[in-house]
């Protein structure tokens, strides 16, 4: 294997010049001071009421639409959970890659998603829904399994309770 210094001699050499850009990613662990939740740190997520615990305290208040994702290890516990987009009133922007990238990152065996509703109302549009489909199939190439969706208004509805994934 070639040491940093013969790699940047080689480059060096070459009559084309490239740089690739160096980039870091970082981990960032909170203990104190992150969502609240009843429940015992060691107990997995084994129902979408346990999840909605848990997303209620991590959207609690919120003005506009937000799209968060928990993610999960083998036994379900959640070993993260990230907002992937900050959106509108009554709307916000998916991308599977942005979905899937913290937990690939964090090496996650499944995820659920949520996002909450400002108006009220927990019933999914017909754009929640495709998304919900786009990100099954995504997941499945991935290897991470889309556990739930779930949607949180004045009440919740999951994609799972209702058979939609």
């Amino acid at each position: 294997m070639k040491s940093p210094a013969q790699i940047e001699a080689s480059v060096c050499e070459s009559s084309k010049w490239y740089i690739v850009p160096e980039y870091r990613v970082m981990l960032v662990c909170v203990s104190n001071g992150g969502v609240k939740a009843t429940g015992s740190k060691k107990q997995g997520i084994t129902s979408p009421e346990a999840a909605v615990g848990i997303f209620s305290a991590y959207l609690d208040g919120l003005d506009r639409e937000v799209f968060c994702i928990a993610m999960l290890d083998t036994k379900n516990h959640i070993i993260g959970i990230n907002t992937v987009s900050m959106g509108t009133l009554n709307s916000t922007a998916i991308h599977p890659r942005e979905v899937f990238k913290p937990a690939c990152i964090i090496g996650a065996n499944a995820i659920l998603l949520c996002h909450n509703h400002p108006s009220g109302d927990p019933e999914p549009s017909r754009e929640d829904k495709e998304i919900t489909d786009r990100l099954k199939e995504a997941g499945k190439v991935l290897g991470i399994d889309v556990m739930d969706h779930i949607i949180i208004g004045d009440t919740h509805y999951s994609f799972k309770e209702h058979g939609l994934l």
